[in-house]
């Protein structure tokens, strides 16, 4: 069989959870779309239930907050978005 994944590559199955994708939109920035991230590792919840309750706890006051949704800041609620992610590790050559 042809495996089309590089010889110092094994593949790891992938796996589904639930991100937090930031959303804002104004005339300095334009429309902005990213994955939320705690330091260094991206905010990923097994249920979409929990993704939710985060996104309540912590930015729950943009709803609040007409001032924040105009612009210039133009914030909109964080949304829960299925992510899917796939790990592969990669062998590390050693310098001779």
């Amino acid at each position: 069989m042809n495996d089309p994944t590089p010889h110092h590559q094994k593949r790891v199955r992938a796996v589904g959870r639930w991100g937090v994708e930031w959303r804002s939109d104004n005339r300095l920035d334009g429309r902005t779309r990213h994955f939320m991230w705690d330091g260094v590792v991206p905010l990923l919840f097994r249920t979409r239930r929990e993704a939710r309750d985060h996104i309540r706890k912590e930015w729950g006051y943009i709803g609040d907050r007409p001032d924040l949704r105009r612009e210039p800041h133009g914030w909109k609620m964080p949304h829960a978005v299925r992510v899917v992610i796939s790990l592969h590790h990669a062998a590390i050559r050693r310098a001779e």
